[in-house]
């Protein structure tokens, strides 16, 4: 959709992981949607300030956190003093040397989830490509990512999402680069009419703490539209599979 130049600081994702961070009952929905298909070493790719990490690690789950960018890290370290060092680190699923910098994880996790993140990558079947060596065969991969490429606008770029998926997309993207896929199914359905009028009306294409805090209120009430939708509408899809 649009192009992007990476930078070191990212105010626009911070401000907008700050709001979600004060969404428990979103967070929490989230995390429980991931959770069933996480197992054994999990490995969590862009882990941002930890919205979902903190449930993982609350249980004492073997958990390793993962961002692009250093800043997130020092928020990571401070959030989670109790974390070994070994189990928060740097990684860009697109470094031209990624097979030489993580050589000694290839084939060491049984699996890991990537939410809201691989949107963010030009090379979208290189990223996956690459986090499919660190699985050890049969390992799950679960990706969650923004739906719809009908409804990309302001929120979208401000953001620096490349694309918004179709299932096809998600399951062709997988099938591709190594991957099975065991499911499929669409998240947050209320959430397509907010995002389009947050598009439409919004100035600055900031998601404001405000907003979140009234869409924490409504979880509940989406949580049952879900349901009754059978996950078949939502503005992010989930994609489930297993290394080959």
């Amino acid at each position: 959709m649009s192009q992007f130049i990476f930078t070191e600081n990212d105010p626009a994702g911070l401000s907008t992981l700050q709001a979600v961070g004060q969404a428990d009952k979103f967070n929490r929905w989230m995390y429980q949607e991931v959770r069933p298909w996480m197992q054994g070493s999990i490995l969590e790719i862009g882990s941002g300030i930890g919205n979902i990490s903190e449930f993982f690690i609350r249980e004492k789950a073997a958990i390793t956190l993962t961002d692009i960018r250093p800043h997130y890290l020092d928020h990571l370290a401070k959030r989670f003093p109790d974390l070994p060092d070994d189990k928060r680190m740097q990684m860009d699923l697109v470094d031209p040397d990624f097979g030489k910098k993580f050589a000694p994880l290839q084939g060491t996790f049984d699996s890991a989830f990537a939410l809201n993140v691989i949107e963010h990558i030009n090379d979208d079947g290189l990223a996956v490509r690459n986090l499919h060596t660190l699985l050890k065969p049969d390992g799950t991969f679960l990706m969650l990512v923004p739906a719809h490429p009908w409804l990309y606008n302001r929120l979208d770029h401000f953001l620096h999402h490349f694309r918004r998926y179709t299932e096809t997309m998600g399951r062709d993207l997988f099938f591709a680069n190594g991957f099975t896929v065991d499911r499929t199914w669409f998240f947050n359905s209320l959430g397509i009419p907010a995002w389009w009028w947050g598009g439409l009306t919004g100035r600055s294409g900031e998601i404001r703490p405000s907003q979140m805090e009234i869409y924490n209120r409504l979880v509940p009430l989406i949580r049952v539209m879900d349901s009754a939708l059978g996950k078949g509408v939502g503005l992010s899809v989930l994609v489930a599979g297993r290394k080959k």
